[in-house]
């Protein structure tokens, strides 16, 4: 059984280092070919990750990356195609297909509007090469992140759940500079998740990304100018898993803390406290501490009522449209931020 499993593997490289020759040395219909076949090995074998490895080894990448450069749509499409099945589950090559110079023809391909399928394609190659670590700074810094952007407004389903994917990748960097989305992105990002499952993770990166343009001045009023965009916010405190609750609620605290004369009004307005009052008991750490510091912005804090727990109370319990147990949480919850109040008052005396 070893003699066998050794002459398969022989064969199986004879096969590989036949398939790299004629990619590198072939006319342009051979190298396309040969790239179909690199494709076609990985997708149907078995032992798909260790052909990764050898056809990396065996120097395909560059070849690969030199055929996307190429004016020809089937040529760049296969090598694409090529290019995702090895990088995939392979954090090695995704970085070499980067330093190899994959990014700037990709870039390329995103601008492309009349060939859908090329700039699908790019996206998802954008998408699986962003998520090495090593790779966020230099397709941050290559113009992708406006394309990306752009096809989250006239992208294809499939397009669209790539780019907030990909962006998402990009702008969770552990690693400074921490990048930063325009304001432009607030529009088609609350559209995508007024339509979404408020608690699939899908939402998760479309709020994550949300709270981040939140931290920019024109981010905010992008926010707030788009359709429905608090009330979505507010519907993902309500309805969201635990980490879209907790970006969702990151950003109307955005809104309130750059002006909250401007916005309290309009967060209260679209029924805010009880899913807010639900986070300070159920969210996460995070969550619990935004949607507490959100609702005293919110409360009135008018010298006449500024002590009163009593005029807090009602103030909040009117609004809500639940049950005796949310209002009695609402009570506690006053009692809480009255407490801590009074704390930071005899902190500051001298």
């Amino acid at each position: 059984m070893g003699d066998e499993e050794e002459r398969w593997n022989q064969k199986k490289q004879t096969v590989i280092d036949q398939i790299v020759d004629r990619l590198i040395n072939g006319d342009v219909a051979t190298k396309i070919q040969a790239a179909r076949e690199i494709r076609s090995m990985i997708r149907n074998r078995k032992s798909s990750a260790k052909i990764r490895v050898k056809f990396a080894d065996a120097g395909v990448i560059q070849p690969l990356v030199v055929l996307l450069c190429s004016q020809l749509h089937d040529a760049r499409e296969v090598s694409l195609l090529a290019l995702l099945n090895l990088a995939s589950r392979n954090e090695s090559n995704k970085e070499q297909i980067v330093t190899c110079g994959a990014i700037p023809p990709l870039v390329k391909l995103l601008q492309f509007q009349n060939t859908s399928n090329l700039r699908e394609l790019a996206t998802a190659a954008i998408l699986t090469l962003s998520a090495a670590s090593k790779n966020k700074q230099t397709i941050s810094d290559s113009g992708a992140i406006p394309l990306l952007i752009q096809i989250l407004s006239c992208g294809s389903t499939q397009g669209r759940v790539d780019a907030v994917t990909a962006l998402h990748n990009l702008t969770t960097s552990k690693e400074p500079p921490t990048i930063v989305l325009d304001a432009t992105a607030a529009p088609p990002l609350i559209n995508l998740l007024k339509e979404c499952k408020k608690y699939s993770k899908f939402a998760e990166k479309t709020t994550a990304l949300i709270e981040i343009v939140s931290k920019s001045h024109e981010g905010i009023l992008a926010i707030t100018k788009a359709e429905d965009g608090i009330l979505t916010l507010v519907e993902t405190v309500e309805d969201g898993s635990l980490f879209s609750k907790q970006h969702a609620v990151g950003a109307l605290l955005e809104l309130c803390m750059s002006s909250r004369i401007k916005y309290r009004e309009l967060i209260l307005n679209e029924g805010a406290i009880p899913g807010l009052l639900r986070l300070t008991v159920d969210g996460t750490y995070e969550a619990r501490n935004k949607a507490r510091l959100l609702l005293d912005l919110l409360r009135d804090s008018t010298p006449e009522k500024t002590l009163s727990l009593e005029n807090m109370v009602h103030e909040i319990a009117a609004r809500v449209d639940g049950s005796e147990k949310t209002v009695e949480t609402a009570k506690i919850l006053l009692h809480d931020m009255a407490e801590r109040s009074m704390n930071m008052a005899s902190s500051c005396t001298p």
